[in-house]
């Protein structure tokens, strides 16, 4: 396992920690199930993590490797079930939010899939139970490239080269990893210098370069002790699944209006949303700490598997402007992007997992909520002849009070929201202010008058 993948994996030593992606399909029809059958066994030849099983290595002197699975039963992984009577939205995020809370079983390969017969019109949905250890979701969206089509007819792909998956031995694994471990940082400078002879000519800006970076890196890994949030403070095992649905192209405006991207605007959102919900607690804020996953995947990175750092800092929540506020997010966001230690994620992650597991947990129980953005097919997508109407991605909580995940689907924001029952008691009223937030959003995008952003 990577540093980063590593990190994923050890949180599951708290329940309230577990890494569980859920992702749900929304079909127009029941796909062929012999052709969803093969397309499915081969994306697991595509993506051999789907194959594989994690084997402890002796006294933890290197984390878990990575191994094939020699009793491999897809069927065990794929499954077909009825939904009861209402057979609707909200049975099937029932049914999802208990994948969402259910432990995998580490004697197998991470992953579920389900699909769900029963809906009214002949309609179904799939159920992608994935950890995160396997992949990150820009990783998850090339996964489903490999199961998923353009047409209803299909595309024949071919057969899968087969990898040479040699051993190396679990000696070897263990010093690699430490060798690697113990030189991640030094290599990370190197490969953050452009020349190494501008150190020689300018030693001075060099000391100066290696103490940014090192302080860059314990902003990353800085302990978090308590909430900004006065009302969301609690925890607990319970999990609520809900969605929220926003034009993309209108909600895209209300950002390139003011010069900000789309993941500005969504985080302006539910910061707006926010403010609403804590002033119904007479609980008003000024600053809400976010975990945001940056993305450092390349076009050569292999698929699947964690190519993100986890970023954690504290955002401005103390305006009701929603152009105000998408900039401060942008302010914030972007120099949180051009931080030193972003292209270090595994050293960063490194620290992490050399830290007590309790103390791990008590950061990352201190962060108000994870917000991720996701980008996906501007174009119909197919599951085995059957089109995908609609996809809804929901993200682990990582200890917070919520997790809400922005997925792009065929020009509409599917806004997947994870929430802790504990940190969130009344659901709907909670719902109702993130709904009102967006809505602040689009409401300023539609406004034809000057949008400068007040001072």
């Amino acid at each position: 396992m990577t540093q980063s993948d590593l990190f994923t994996w050890s949180m599951e030593q708290d329940p309230m920690l577990r890494s569980t992606i859920v992702t749900v399909l929304l079909l127009d029809t029941e796909p062929d199930w012999a052709k969803l059958v093969r397309m499915i066994d081969r994306g697991t030849r595509v993506v051999p993590r789907f194959r594989h099983t994690l084997s402890p290595v002796p006294l933890g002197l290197a984390p878990p490797r990575w191994v094939p699975d020699e009793n491999f039963d897809l069927f065990w992984h794929i499954r077909r079930a009825t939904l009861a009577r209402p057979a609707d939205m909200s049975a099937v995020l029932e049914f999802a939010r208990t994948e969402a809370m259910t432990a995998f079983d580490p004697a197998r390969p991470l992953w579920k899939f389900t699909l769900l017969n029963g809906m009214p019109g002949g309609g179904c949905a799939a159920v992608l139970t994935v950890h995160h250890s396997l992949t990150d979701g820009i990783g998850g969206i090339q996964i489903a490239g490999e199961i998923l089509d353009f047409s209803r007819e299909g595309t024949e792909r071919g057969p899968v080269t087969a990898r040479n998956e040699s051993d190396p031995g679990t000696l070897a694994d263990i010093v690699a990893w430490n060798w690697s471990t113990g030189s991640k940082l030094f290599a990370g400078r190197l490969a953050a210098t452009p020349k190494l002879v501008r150190s020689l000519a300018d030693p001075i800006g060099a000391v100066r370069g290696s103490a940014a970076l090192a302080t860059s890196v314990l902003r990353f890994a800085r302990p978090v002790t308590t909430t900004l949030s006065p009302v969301m403070t609690d925890r607990s095992l319970g999990r609520r699944l809900t969605v929220l649905q926003f034009p993309l192209k209108e909600l895209s405006d209300s950002a390139l209006g003011v010069e900000c991207t789309l993941n500005d605007a969504f985080l302006a959102a539910l910061v707006l949303g926010l403010r609403e919900y804590h002033s119904r607690y007479d609980a008003p804020i000024d600053r809400l700490r976010l975990t945001m996953p940056i993305s450092l995947r390349t076009p050569d990175d292999p698929i699947g598997g964690n190519r993100i750092t986890l970023a954690r800092f504290a955002i401005p929540a103390d305006t009701d402007n929603a152009l105000k506020q998408m900039w401060q997010v942008h302010d914030v966001v972007e120099r949180w992007r051009r931080e030193p230690a972003i292209p270090l994620s595994n050293t960063v992650a490194a620290v992490f997992n050399r830290m007590p597991s309790g103390v791990l947990a008590e950061m990352l129980k201190h962060v108000d909520f994870v917000a991720s953005d996701v980008p996906g097919s501007p174009i119909p997508l197919y599951l085995a002849g059957a089109e995908v109407e609609h996809v809804h991605a929901f993200g682990p909580t990582l200890g917070t009070a919520f997790n809400a995940t922005l997925l792009s689907h065929l020009g509409t924001c599917h806004i997947g929201l994870t929430i802790d029952t504990a940190a969130v008691p009344d659901i709907a009223e909670f719902v109702a202010c993130i709904d009102a937030g967006f809505r602040r959003i689009l409401a300023a995008g539609s406004q034809s008058d000057d949008r400068a952003v007040p001072q």
